[in-house]
């Protein structure tokens, strides 16, 4: 995984009126927990984008008072009007310790069902991971080439890799192809009603000429 590198002030002021004032500030309040002990720090905002406005797990670099704290983000929050981010929490990466963090789910292809006139209904964006550290998947990967309208990719069809287990529910959908006024029948069901078009004009000549 791509690390991003952030560098924090250890917050010793804590409470809700301490955190207004530095969001004013420009700053986000952070908690790292999972370590030897629970670490709250701020960071400006702008430290973050990399971070939070992406499509793959990334490990933050944390660096407070001259020494660093690898980890991963677990919570978000953001401002329900300004949609700033107001706060994070991080989960301390430690040797041979599995922590669960949420995967981003990249579709993967132009779904067959799409082309026909299908709508695409993506409803599962992250998945729930648990790995060791190192085995963190920056995103879970998913080829919908070949979903047909009406047909699903359910949490049990992913293919999850032995260094790591998705936590969400088996029956739960990840993306669905619906169907739309302007859907038309799939390609292949297309052809077979085409072969048997073309059948029904040769047995009626037959037909004919047996009378």
């Amino acid at each position: 995984m791509d690390s991003v590198a952030i560098k924090g002030t250890v917050r010793t002021d804590l409470g809700t009126k301490f955190a207004k004032n530095l969001r004013r500030e420009g700053q986000v309040p952070c908690v790292v927990y999972g370590g030897e002990q629970t670490i709250h720090f701020s960071a400006p905002t702008l430290s973050f984008r990399d971070l939070v406005y992406t499509s793959s797990v990334h490990i933050a670099e944390i660096e407070l008072d001259g020494k660093k704290v690898e980890a991963v983000m677990q919570d978000i929050q953001f401002d329900p009007i300004t949609d700033a981010i107001t706060h994070i929490d991080f989960i301390e990466l430690v040797d041979g310790k599995p922590v669960t963090v949420s995967t981003p789910v990249r579709l993967n292809g132009n779904a067959r069902g799409v082309r026909n006139g299908g709508k695409l209904k993506h409803f599962m964006r992250y998945l729930r991971v648990k790995a060791l550290p190192q085995d963190i998947p920056a995103s879970i990967e998913l080829d919908i080439t070949d979903l047909r309208i009406g047909q699903s990719i359910r949490v049990s069809a992913v293919a999850s890799d032995s260094k790591y287990s998705i936590l969400n529910a088996e029956n739960a959908v990840i993306v669905t192809i619906k169907t739309a006024r302007n859907a038309v029948e799939d390609e292949e069901e297309e052809g077979e009603e085409g072969a048997e078009g073309e059948a029904a004009p040769e047995a009626a000549a037959e037909e004919a000429s047996a009378e």
